[in-house]
């Protein structure tokens, strides 16, 4: 295991391998599950893999990859904390914290942190892997996070962006110092989110969600997600041009969501995310 040195300097965590820091170069994004539901080989939900080291969201494409692979994470990225987007953090703990040298660091807000903590992480449903050998030396540590105040990991950063769903929330923006990729999580149409977004320089990717048909705009409203129309509003909204990808259609929805968004489709003409992918940025 590659040791591993954290300073904080105000809000901003600053985290690098080896000592020395990073150079600037590209990053690439790893699709292991997008998908608003599970049912079929390629079917996981929200899973991604940047680098080797960071994930973003750990949904049940977590299960994609190997133990080798598992212990190269160090850093786990949460945007809420609904199960279909932290079910794999309890098992990817168990599976390599007593291999690690140093915890496996979870980043979400504190009030997601608390609900894990509660409900998850409580000796009922998982064991509390925070005192697990020991306080001191634990297999795992949570990191709180608000919108606006980057992390910075080497040349890498990854900065927590305003959103808003049915329970608190976060998008994340991930800047490889050549580029920027933004990922919504789950969220309903935001002028906030919009605003961050617009304030953004060399934004590449952006991922966004959109759950529900058309025939369900009322229920996506409801659930504070995206429908197609909802989509569509927020996407004239966006002042740069990035390219646009379509996460958490829901299963056997997946055909008729994507034919609604193309029908209606802008300047920005999305596309479907499929496990697998990898984005450059």
């Amino acid at each position: 295991m590659v040791a591993c040195w954290v300073t904080f300097t105000g809000a901003t965590l600053v985290a690098c391998r080896g000592g020395l820091p990073a150079r600037s170069q590209p990053m690439k994004l790893r699709i292991l599950g997008c998908s608003g539901g599970i049912g079929g080989r390629a079917s996981g939900t929200t899973a991604f893999l940047a680098d080797d080291d960071i994930l973003v969201d750990a949904g049940t494409g977590v299960g994609e990859l190997e133990l080798d692979e598992l212990l190269r994470i160090d850093h786990v990225f949460v945007t809420h904390a609904h199960l279909d987007h932290i079910v794999s953090i309890p098992l990817l703990v168990d599976s390599v914290g007593e291999l690690r040298d140093t915890p496996l660091t979870v980043y979400a807000t504190a009030e997601t942190i608390r609900m894990l903590r509660l409900h998850v992480f409580n000796w009922q449903i998982w064991p509390d892997f925070t005192t697990i050998p020991d306080c001191h030396r634990s297999y795992l540590r949570f990191h709180p996070v608000e919108p606006g105040h980057p992390i910075r990991l080497g040349a890498r950063m990854v900065t927590p962006l305003p959103a808003r769903h049915s329970v608190p929330t976060v998008a994340y923006c991930l800047d490889s110092g050549e580029g920027k990729l933004v990922y919504t999580g789950d969220t309903e149409y935001s002028t906030e989110l919009i605003a961050a977004i617009n304030a953004l320089d060399h934004v590449r990717h952006l991922i966004v969600e959109t759950a529900f048909p058309e025939s369900q705009h009322g229920l996506a409203l409801t659930a504070r997600h995206l429908c197609p129309s909802l989509l569509h509003a927020m996407l004239d909204e966006i002042a740069g041009a990035p390219e646009v990808h379509i996460a958490h259609l829901k299963p056997g929805q997946c055909e008729r969501i994507m034919g609604e968004i193309a029908a209606g489709a802008g300047r920005l003409h999305p596309v479907r995310l499929e496990q697998g992918m990898i984005l450059e940025f």
